[in-house]
């Protein structure tokens, strides 16, 4: 079986990806993730394992939720997995994974708008990442909005709402 054939893992941890709104609160909120919804729309033929690994927003992210990402990528079975995370500490979570140095290829994605919104970047996001947990060599990665990084290279500009290269 070639690796774009093999299965995949998403594991889901919240951010503004799964938000919802809540016209009861009139807030964002979690209830599910919407990632078997987005697959059947995508119409993604690989098959993919979804894990629900935590849904919170990533500024609530301690160090012990990182560690709960960190030991779900390294459980998984599969070597190809994309990570759903909030986009605020997405960088620091892929720098947990990227340090651990698993020989596995671990793509961190999410959106800026919810998949709920109209006008979301979550669909894109997603086929991207889990086009780039094919094709990349092991290691971890930030795929966001068409481009890609190494985990030790990005950093989320939250002046402007984009992910660049830390050096440079």
């Amino acid at each position: 079986m070639s690796r774009r054939d093999a299965p995949m893992r998403i594991i889901v941890t919240g951010g503004t990806f799964d938000k919802q709104y809540d016209a009861i609160k009139g807030e964002l909120t979690f209830k599910q993730t919407h990632l078997p919804a987005i697959l059947e729309q995508a119409r993604v033929k690989v098959p993919v394992e979804i894990e629900i690994n935590q849904l919170i927003d990533s500024l609530h992210m301690t160090d012990e939720h990182r560690g709960r990402v960190l030991e779900a990528c390294r459980a998984a079975p599969e070597a190809s997995l994309v990570v759903v995370h909030g986009t605020d500490t997405m960088a620091q979570t892929a720098r947990v994974v990227g340090g651990a140095g698993l020989a596995k290829t671990v793509v961190f994605t999410g959106a800026m708008i919810p998949y709920s919104v109209q006008g979301s970047d979550a669909l894109f996001n997603l086929g991207f990442a889990l086009a780039m947990a094919q094709a990349l060599p092991h290691g971890a990665y930030v795929a966001m909005n068409g481009r890609v990084f190494p985990w030790d290279d990005v950093r989320k500009d939250k002046a402007d709402g984009v992910f660049e290269r830390l050096h440079g």
